[in-house]
């Protein structure tokens, strides 16, 4: 695609590359350069997503987009636009217009809140191994809950569990919770959950 763009309909601009496959000075080196403005277009692929911060790019083309999450896609937006000039995100997709892909790009589209999109993206994929590191619901360790669906029970059961442990830390007047908790902990899921 890189060498197409800089053949054709962006013939004249200083192209680059950039891709995780590229060694580590390679990539400090484009990015310098991009950073630098010595670098008019980046084509690059998903290794821009976290941590970039070049306030002179405005423009990105998200080519496939329908192949992302949510998250993904606000991640790779937030790149642009973060100088005094304002971005340009375009995502570009033939997804079909009732696709729950479409429904993605659509959301992204609609609103620029982290926390709305995020919210989306837990709809979607679901909350994974709460008690893990699984990210998608495919590995869900609830039983009996849905993040989503039960957000009120889960937090008043979060304030019951928080009293019971700020009156009991122990938990020496409940034996059986103990002995549940316990079981349900292995080392793996505990260093996890003390990470958070």
């Amino acid at each position: 695609m890189a060498e197409e763009l800089a053949t054709g309909p962006l013939a004249g601009l200083r192209t680059e590359v950039l891709h995780g496959r590229l060694a580590p000075d390679v990539k400090d080196d484009v990015m310098r350069r991009f950073a630098a403005g010595e670098v008019d277009v980046l084509v690059a692929t998903t290794v821009i997503e976290v941590g970039v911060n070049v306030p002179n790019a405005t423009v990105m083309v998200i080519m496939d987009a329908d192949r992302f999450g949510v998250s993904q896609l606000h991640q790779l937006r937030g790149r642009v636009g973060r100088g005094a000039a304002p971005g340009l995100c375009l995502l570009v997709s033939e997804a079909a217009e009732e696709s729950a892909a479409r429904e993605r790009l659509e959301a992204v589209a609609a609103t620029t809140d982290g926390f709305a999109l995020s919210r989306i993206d837990l709809e979607q994929r679901r909350e994974g191994d709460v008690l893990g590191q699984a990210q998608s619901g495919g590995r869900s360790s609830l039983r009996m809950l849905a993040v989503i669906e039960d957000e009120d029970l889960i937090a008043e059961a979060r304030a019951e569990a928080v009293a019971l442990v700020e009156k009991d830390p122990d938990l020496a007047d409940s034996p059986d919770l103990r002995t549940a908790i316990d079981a349900l902990l292995d080392a793996e899921r505990e260093e996890f959950l003390d990470k958070g």
